[in-house]
């Protein structure tokens, strides 16, 4: 008898994940396909025209024509695979994101842990505003091998302290998620930034799709819930939406998605027990779309709520410090969606 991974039928909750394979992203693979037939196409089409330029002659007329007719192959096989995913493979897919009820959560209060790196002249406020919110029990700062006085300013606004001294934001992160599991009242988990740029008073936002999710994810898509003047440039938001709707292709039928870069997130405590074993804390600045990537993979429910976006309160460490950088940081995040995350 087929069980739900989160639920069996006698309302019981498993912490069975679901398996990788059962997700084969067809339309995915075609649509990578299809791109690069289209790229090996204008690689011919620039090439005749370098080719005319130059006269040359044979071998290289051989060769264009052979990249030209040769691009239809991985175009073909590729528009196949992207039919047979809508055909056949799609329905079911959504079917299987819609199996089910997950068990309402009664009690809302949460524990946040907040990752940290030399953000002393912010993680007091931000302590302080989430320690003041009333669905709040618990605030935990990781401080990620800070130089400056991040610990004592955390400690000192009322929380919870704990230093990762392996550097990288993906370990920042897992230790995060470690500390919140270790408090035995943490059914409901958020982690977000010390830096000011989320605010204690969207938590009812994530909240409020808690009952249809594991996951929820905040969105700073949203034009009108954006500052004028933040971290992120124009050119990183639309390189973050672009991100999101390769997310999202990977995992078609699974739900939409639009901001794979926010550290702002809310997640059930038997959804974070299934996912620590297989998530990759070495993987750094691009930990928020892998996390993404591996729970749509194992069958998680995700699902975004539109969040407020604030200029941060010191000086920015992660990918948002310029577009080069961010650019880099994009570039893998598409690297580890395409060909898995190292």
């Amino acid at each position: 008898m087929q069980t739900d991974a989160r639920q069996d039928h006698s309302g019981s909750p498993a912490l069975a994940l679901q398996p990788a394979s059962a997700n084969l992203p067809f339309f995915f693979v075609g649509f990578l396909l299809c791109n690069v037939g289209f790229a090996m196409y204008f690689a011919g089409i620039l090439f005749a025209v370098i080719r005319n330029v130059l006269a040359l002659r044979e071998p290289f007329r051989a060769w264009n024509e052979a990249i030209v007719w040769y691009s239809g192959v991985p175009v073909t096989l590729g528009l196949a695979l992207v039919g047979l995913d809508l055909a056949l493979m799609l329905p079911a897919k959504r079917r299987q994101s819609h199996r089910g009820s997950l068990e309402p959560i009664g009690d809302r209060r949460v524990v946040v842990a907040l990752t940290a790196y030399n953000d002393d002249s912010s993680i007091a406020d931000a302590v302080a505003d989430f320690r003041t919110h009333p669905l709040v029990e618990r605030v935990i700062v990781v401080d990620n091998n800070s130089q400056d006085k991040t610990s004592e300013r955390a400690h000192a606004a009322g929380a919870t302290v704990v230093v990762e001294t392996r550097p990288g934001y993906g370990r920042c992160v897992y230790r995060c998620y470690q500390e919140a599991l270790a408090q035995s009242n943490a059914e409901l988990i958020v982690l977000c930034e010390g830096d000011m740029t989320f605010r204690a008073r969207d938590l009812e936002k994530l909240l409020a799709y808690v009952d249809h999710a594991d996951v929820v994810n905040g969105t700073r898509i949203v034009e009108q819930l954006r500052d004028y003047s933040t971290q992120l440039s124009t050119f990183m938001y639309y390189g973050n939406f672009f991100v999101g709707k390769l997310l999202e292709l990977k995992h078609l039928g699974r739900g939409t998605f639009t901001d794979v870069g926010t550290t702002y997130k809310l997640v059930r405590r038997q959804s974070l027990q299934r996912l620590l074993p297989v998530l990759n804390p070495a993987v750094n600045l691009e930990f928020n779309a892998h996390f993404l990537d591996v729970a749509l993979a194992h069958g998680e429910r995700i699902v975004e709520s539109p969040i407020t976006f604030h200029p941060r309160v010191g000086v920015s460490k992660g990918g948002n410090v310029n577009n080069g950088r961010a650019v880099m940081v994009g570039l893998r995040m598409m690297w580890g969606l395409c060909f898995g995350w190292r």
